[in-house]
């Protein structure tokens, strides 16, 4: 079953009498039409940009747009009961692509590209606003794959000091770090996490952090080990999601 995402204004929905429809507009009609060949009467599933999923009926494919009867709503949904933020150190190539698609398969609520002391990539506000825009794009078309309910924020750059104070905000706050050692804490730490508590994770370029960015960390944020091998960049936000989607889904 296709998801498609639509503005809040896009549905009309009765709670009561649990019925409705959507009017789904823009380039998802020519994807309905001409590249997946949909047909009247397929079923899809829908959600709004509040966080609701409806599991809807095609009745209508016109040139401009599909219009879909609701049939009931998704109660259960896809999405887990605490927030997480990946902040990630920005890295090289197109690996930051890679980290967006898979962390918005695994759950991740927002995405923050950190420039920090070791990486190599340098960005000018030019070019961070094209690959935002980019990254946002992929992070939609990996929400619709996986059927998430909610499309992933993809941040624009921070520097690490913003990225520090945006995160004090959060109730927990994991750091993977090389120099760590023992599974057994970070095992601890993940399995005090509650449902409903926002969470970020920390991930540093290919270089590592700094001495002085590990050093400089709040006390209340947690260093953490992935176990005893080095992961690279674009594997250990990964990891660490895993690990957290193995805790906390229901």
């Amino acid at each position: 079953m296709y998801q498609f995402f639509v503005e809040d204004e896009q549905v009309a929905f009765d709670a009561e009498q649990k019925t409705g429809k959507i009017c789904i507009t823009g380039p998802d009609v020519n994807h309905i039409r001409n590249v997946l060949r949909m047909k009247t009467g397929e079923k899809v599933r829908v959600s709004d940009r509040s966080g609701h999923a409806f599991f809807c009926c095609l009745e209508e494919i016109a040139a401009d747009y599909v219009s879909a009867r609701i049939e009931y709503a998704d109660e259960t949904g896809t999405e887990l009961d605490n927030p997480i933020w990946l902040f990630q150190g920005l890295p090289k190539s197109d690996k930051m692509e890679l980290i967006i698609q898979k962390a918005t398969e695994l759950g991740v609520s927002e995405v923050i590209p950190v420039s920090m002391k070791n990486c190599v990539v340098k960005l000018d506000a030019k070019k961070a606003d094209n690959k935002n825009k980019r990254w946002q794009t992929i992070a939609e078309s990996a929400a619709k794959q996986s059927k998430r309910t909610v499309i992933p924020v993809i941040r624009p750059l921070m520097n690490w000091k913003e990225a520090l104070e945006l995160a004090k905000t959060l109730d927990v706050v994991l750091v993977p770090y090389e120099n760590e050692r023992g599974m057994e804490a970070t095992r601890e730490i993940i399995g005090h996490i509650t449902p409903g508590q926002s969470i970020g994770i920390f991930i540093g370029p290919e270089g590592g952090f700094s001495e002085e960015e590990i050093t400089g960390l709040p006390d209340e944020m947690h260093r953490i080990s992935l176990g005893r091998r080095i992961l690279r960049t674009e594997t250990a936000g990964l990891a660490t999601l895993a690990m957290l989607v193995y805790q906390l889904d229901e």
